[in-house]
């Protein structure tokens, strides 16, 4: 097989959005699981939607989910420009060679492609009245996801706009055959301008790539297709709410493509050499923003641990629980504690607070559970005479205690977990609770167990 060449044709007139990246990421993982190239080309030739600032929030986007591009703006290549809008003398070469072949017209100041095929005249519903129609041979499109679909066209259609810009059909099809993209993998609305495509593809002498339409995102409740305006659906959201990029690459390969073993938290070393167009799902995927936050939260929690550091500081200065005078060690081992229990980074300051802070609020919900089973005092004040008796003050010896415990006073060592974790943080979750105390040393357990004590 030649080399494979795919491209990502986006056109920057907002946000990146959920569907335009998983389209993104498809392609790239086609290319990186083939050893191809994945080309960056933008179609901006909508002047008025087009924007700047567009461009850069899309070249961000992908930049962050680590979806670069092999040929295109910023990095060049052999078949520049990569922008439509620096592409028209290019555009109008082609548009000759379909005059030259009497496969181009001018009409009520556009142009129009001509179809081969004997002409009719029919009622159009949608137009009210009697139409010029071509019996178009069908065009068989042998599509890698969605199988053999064949589709005619019946009516010349417009290829250059009364403006003098060219539409997308034609552009689509002259910049493919100019870069050499050999598939186009893109969404399944799509599709039906596929039979279009073929026609130019046929009347320039070429022929069409591969296509690959791939399923639709759904939004999360309701039906129809995830838009702009649904909740979730830009990228810059997961960036603001320090989402991990590669948990929302995770989960957007998800979105219509499955490893077939149930797995659904892989590395992307995996997924590139798993990765093929036949495993395209045809059915829509329905975007679930649990779902993500659950793969984001797993991929925290196997980071390596100097990178969750990295990643943690910043959220922990903003929130002003640490500043550059705190001691790094006893930091870094609150998170590393942390690390396994906590759902998102942005949840970290309120998962956390407590070990930064003396005067921690009590969570009243939690407080009103634990102290009214039992005797919490009585646990409280067991546990208070053990500790400062322990001379050993790590994980090992905790447990030992709180086991050594139960058993003299005939209780559930969680009497003891329950109302230590409350005393020591001021709720009923968090990382494990010896590890905890650990990280905390012993005053400050002591300290703490003494507060509770006074209040109950």
């Amino acid at each position: 097989m030649s080399q494979v060449r795919v491209r990502f044709a986006p056109s920057p007139t907002g946000s990146f959005h959920i569907g335009s990246a998983r389209t993104a990421l498809f392609n790239w993982l086609y290319a990186q699981h083939t050893g191809g190239k994945f080309i960056l080309r933008i179609e901006d030739t909508d002047k008025e939607r087009n924007t700047p600032e567009a461009l850069q929030h899309l070249i961000d986007g992908m930049k962050w989910l680590g979806l670069l591009w092999d040929e295109g703006p910023e990095v060049g290549g052999d078949f520049g420009s990569y922008f439509q809008s620096e592409r028209k003398d290019v555009y109008q070469v082609y548009l000759k060679k379909l005059r030259d072949t009497d496969r181009a017209y001018d009409k009520d100041g556009a142009v129009f492609f001509r179809l081969e095929g004997d002409r009719y005249q029919a009622y159009d519903n949608f137009k009210k009245c009697e139409v010029e129609k071509v019996k178009a041979e069908p065009q068989v499109i042998n599509d890698l996801v969605r199988g053999k679909v064949e589709r005619a066209e019946e009516q010349d259609f417009v290829i250059f706009r009364k403006n003098g810009e060219p539409v997308f059909h034609f552009v689509n099809v002259v910049d493919d055959i100019c870069m050499q993209i050999s598939h186009v993998i893109r969404g399944e609305d799509h599709l039906s301008n596929t039979s279009k495509h073929c026609e130019l593809f046929k009347a320039f002498g070429h022929t069409p790539p591969e296509f690959a339409h791939i399923p639709l995102i759904l939004k999360s409740h309701g039906s129809g297709k995830m838009s702009k305006r649904d909740e979730g659906a830009l990228i810059d959201e997961y960036q603001s709410r320090n989402f991990l990029p590669a948990a929302v690459r995770n989960y957007l390969c998800l979105l219509g493509w499955s490893p077939k073993d149930d797995r659904e938290v892989l590395p992307i070393e995996e997924i590139i050499q798993l990765f093929s167009l036949e495993g395209i799902n045809k059915n829509n995927a329905r975007f679930d923003e649990k779902k993500m936050s659950f793969i984001n939260s797993e991929h925290l929690r196997h980071l390596p641990i100097d990178e969750f550091i990295n990643l943690a500081k910043p959220i922990l200065t903003a929130a002003k629980l640490i500043d550059e005078n705190i001691d790094t060690d006893y930091l870094n081992s609150v998170l590393k504690i942390c690390q396994e229990k906590v759902r998102s980074i942005d949840d970290l300051p309120s998962f956390c607070n407590y070990f930064f802070n003396e005067d921690f609020d009590f969570n009243e919900k939690a407080k009103n559970k634990i102290l009214k089973k039992g005797e919490p005092k009585s646990r409280l004040t067991e546990l208070l005479n053990a500790i400062e008796k322990l001379e050993k003050f790590d994980q090992v010896s905790l447990e030992e205690l709180v086991q050594v415990l139960a058993g003299k006073f005939d209780v559930n060592t969680g009497a003891y977990i329950h109302t230590g974790r409350l005393a020591v943080s001021g709720t009923n979750a968090g990382p494990s609770f010896y590890g905890m105390l650990e990280v905390l040393g012993k005053e400050k357990t002591v300290n703490r167990i003494n507060r509770l004590l006074e209040i109950i």
